[in-house]
């Protein structure tokens, strides 16, 4: 449960402000079809956030040592600070759909293509490497996703003029420090 929970979490609040939230807004005002955005953001994300769970919890049980565990924590505390640069989109590139392809397709390849290298796929290696719960993760950050982004497409522009991005983004950017800083203090034996 507490993969679960840690997952949701820090991925809702990490994806405030983020360029696929921006993508999510930018799909829904083009395309203004709620529901095949909706559902092409949750078929990319579980696909992404599937793969880099297992990617995470791979790396993780090959690599034991404490030096490995060690990084996995700095790379949270890495995340706080990358979580505080706003991402932007280029709203004056033309978004269409690639030839034949209807809205359902062009969310669902635009958002798995945008989320490559995105720090919320970063935090779902980082996750999956800290939890051994590789379906629990997946859920939780997928989770975490949907809550951020479902109310981007169905509330759009009213919604980002009204939600104050920043104090989001240090809010998530705090939770993924703790969890950096708290598994440090595990490793070295100061919360037992």
């Amino acid at each position: 449960m507490e993969a679960l929970l840690t997952s949701s979490a820090l991925v809702a609040l990490a994806e405030m402000g983020d360029k696929t939230q921006l993508l999510a807004m930018l799909l829904a005002t083009r395309f203004r079809k709620p529901v095949p955005i909706i559902l092409g953001i949750l078929i990319a994300t579980l696909a992404n956030h599937f793969l880099a769970a297992l990617l995470g919890h791979s790396i993780a049980g090959i690599l034991t040592q404490g030096w490995f565990r060690y990084a996995v924590a700095i790379s949270f505390i890495a995340m706080a600070a990358w979580t505080l640069v706003p991402d932007t989109i280029d709203e004056d590139e033309p978004l269409k759909a690639p030839s034949g392809a209807g809205v359902f397709m062009t969310t669902l390849i635009a958002f798995f293509l945008v989320e490559m290298g995105d720090k919320t796929q970063v935090a779902t290696i980082a996750l999956g490497a800290r939890f051994d719960n590789l379906l629990a993760v997946t859920m939780g950050t997928t989770l975490g996703m949907m809550v951020a982004n479902v109310p981007a497409v169905l509330f759009g522009e009213a919604l980002a003029k009204k939600v104050p991005m920043r104090t989001l983004q240090v809010g998530a950017a705090l939770l993924f420090l703790i969890l950096g800083l708290w598994m440090i203090a595990d490793l070295q034996g100061w919360l037992r």
